[in-house]
């Protein structure tokens, strides 16, 4: 049986979401998307009104043949589930259950015929049970590559480390702050110079370079779901540096060099041991091989199968 879903979404441009969306297209779902209207410029918020335009395009289209509406985003879900005639499906992302608008997130989740999360943690904060399936990682695209040649590329120099925060140093949640004091202390006792290298908006696939050119990356973030970067720079075989935070710590554990870290004083230890490491050659990607794209389409069709014959 072929599936119809129709998708909601805050951002269709969003990497992650395009890769989900294609994903289970390979397996032969059928989707189409309706987003949020009117994008807000950077690092500026959406207006309620915004969200409830949304509303009534979801409820007209909900009525075209789909069999379940899919809110990606837990700010979609109210347009979700304002229409009564299919089954809702909800993911949830990390800053929209953890965020300002947490308590919108956690009211709809109650309402859904199912719920997705990203990590143990955030399915641990809801009062409803949710199947927790962390976005994949294209592992075609994110492999380890010679970080001679990608220094190169990108114009980097051989006799320093670079430590990676591939964020806007403008996004409060990620914390750049705190990056930076805490790559300046580690600094003072490595034999090399530091650099923290800052990275936004490039093109996703080209940030394979800049994970393979790195000798870390560190994460600072107030919270997260399941974030993206970790698993993508693990894929590459780079060592990550974070605090702990949505799912790091079950990402991180099965890794011969990264470091789950409490304090600033962790993460400074961290990274002047991480940083002249050499460890062993594949021992980051190991812990995200069964994060692939395959892996996720496969489980987030079984939770469409699963709500359809309930």
């Amino acid at each position: 049986m072929t599936i119809e879903v129709l998708n909601l979404v805050t951002t269709e441009e969003a990497t992650f979401f395009q890769k989900q969306c294609s994903a289970l297209a390979e397996r032969g779902i059928e989707l189409e998307t309706l987003a949020v209207p009117e994008r807000p410029a950077a690092d500026e918020h959406r207006s309620p009104l915004s969200y409830a335009r949304l509303v009534p395009r979801a409820i007209s289209r909900a009525r075209d043949g789909f069999d379940i509406v899919h809110a990606n985003n837990g700010l979609t879900a109210p347009a979700a589930l304002a229409q009564s005639r299919l089954p809702v499906v909800i993911s949830l992302w990390g800053t929209d259950l953890f965020g300002r608008f947490g308590a919108v997130s956690r009211a709809a989740a109650c309402g859904a015929d199912a719920v997705i999360v990203m990590s143990d943690g955030m399915a641990a904060s809801l009062d409803v049970d949710a199947h927790v399936i962390p976005h994949g990682v294209d592992l075609d695209v994110f492999r380890p590559m010679s970080q001679d040649a990608a220094r190169d590329r990108l114009g980097w120099r051989s006799d320093r480390y670079y430590v990676l925060f591939p964020y806007s140093t403008e996004r409060a949640v990620k914390n750049y702050p705190r990056a930076r004091r805490v790559v300046d202390e580690a600094a003072t006792s490595l034999d090399h110079p530091v650099e923290l290298t800052t990275v936004s908006g490039v093109d996703h696939h080209d940030m394979v370079r800049y994970y393979a050119a790195s000798d870390a990356l560190i994460l600072t973030s107030r919270h997260e779901g399941s974030t993206n970067a970790v698993k993508e720079a693990l894929a590459c075989d780079t060592p990550v540096v974070s605090v702990d935070v949505g799912d790091v710590a079950e990402r991180l554990a099965g890794t011969d060099r990264s470091r789950v870290c409490r304090s600033d004083e962790e993460l400074v230890a961290g990274l002047v041991e991480v940083l002249p490491s050499e460890g062993e050659p594949g021992g980051e990607r190991r812990a995200v091989t069964e994060l692939g794209l395959e892996r996720m389409a496969e489980r987030i069709e079984s939770v469409y199968r699963s709500v359809l014959a309930e």
